[in-house]
């Protein structure tokens, strides 16, 4: 079995393990260059804290994102209020139609929702955020590949603590249920 599990490791140099195969490798592990080095169980805690840090990190920026969308649409709401049924005017191509009772109230009910287009910088802050989550997202992928068990046990703890953490948020009822947010997928 000794021989099999080195036939599998590869050596990065510098007496770094690392296996493709599912590992519990502490002492000489390496993780994503070899200046990466574990030498003591001091420094293999260390890493292991690290990446739960690293996930939580990811959490974090998840929901720094959803709130900066938020903060722009308040603002944007807060500039342009949408039209109420007292501002609609009866004027204009469609005043026969609106005069008549109840066709008011319809033509609010069928017209679409206002959009709104982020400013370049809002789009641009909106992209490093993006960016941001991909990189550590990234990294994390790759800290996964390296199949060692205290590290992806790691990347679990850190995902659930950064969860936990920062995804704690009133969640607001509807009429029907839950009220889903303007930010979520495509709203």
């Amino acid at each position: 079995a000794a021989t099999s599990t080195a036939k599998m490791s590869m050596s990065m140099g510098g007496n770094c393990k690392i296996s493709m195969l599912w590992n519990w490798y502490t002492i000489d592990s390496c993780f994503l260059s070899s200046s990466w080095h574990v030498t003591t169980h001091g420094m293999f805690a260390g890493s292991c804290i690290g990446v739960i840090l690293l996930v939580m990190a990811l959490e974090f920026f998840r929901r720094f994102a959803k709130e900066y969308e938020r903060y722009i649409l308040r603002a944007h709401l807060a500039a342009h209020p949408p039209a109420t049924s007292s501002s609609v005017s009866s004027s204009g191509p469609n005043a026969s139609t609106a005069k008549a009772p109840g066709m008011r109230s319809a033509l609010l009910n069928t017209a679409a929702p206002p959009s709104f287009r982020p400013s370049l910088i809002q789009q641009v802050i909106r992209a490093g955020l993006h960016m941001v989550q991909f990189a550590i997202a990234y990294f994390v992928m790759l800290l996964a590949m390296y199949f060692n068990g205290y590290i992806i046990i790691c990347i679990f703890i850190g995902a659930f603590l950064g969860y936990f953490v920062f995804s704690w948020e009133t969640i607001e009822l509807g009429g029907d249920g839950v009220k889903e947010e303007v930010t979520v997928c495509c709203g």
